[in-house]
């Protein structure tokens, strides 16, 4: 499969929330912003259990709803704060339907959409 012909993602994520880059016609023509996604973030619980396991149960929501944008996806580049971004990562290959994605990681600060765009460009070409 030809470099041009891979579906081709990008993510600027932090643990909040998540902008889902992605080609206008699939496989070719120039990266849009496809979704938003948020991650409510977790309520006051009784003890640190329960709170660890809301947490939990609230990333793997949220991760749920990034990778829902992305169908037969080949390469991703999952750029962010903190350490949410390898967690995706780490997450998209313990799935099965996301196992052989290429998936790249860095760190990078908020950024406009437009240079979010910019910078999902240069990764893939």
């Amino acid at each position: 499969m030809s470099e041009k012909n891979k579906k081709q993602f990008g993510i600027w994520m932090d643990s909040h929330q998540a902008t889902i880059i992605g080609r206008e016609k699939s496989e070719s023509g120039e990266f849009v912003v496809l979704a938003h996604a948020e991650n409510a973030g977790s309520t006051g619980n009784s003890n640190e259990n329960a709170s660890n396991n809301s947490i939990n149960t609230l990333r793997q929501t949220f991760f749920k709803e990034i990778s829902s944008h992305m169908q037969n996806i080949d390469e991703l580049h999952v750029t962010g704060t903190g350490q949410v971004q390898e967690q995706f990562v780490r997450y998209m290959a313990e799935t099965p339907q996301f196992k052989n994605v290429v998936a790249k990681h860095s760190t990078t600060t908020k950024m406009s959409d437009e240079k979010l765009l910019e910078f999902i460009t240069a990764k893939f070409n």
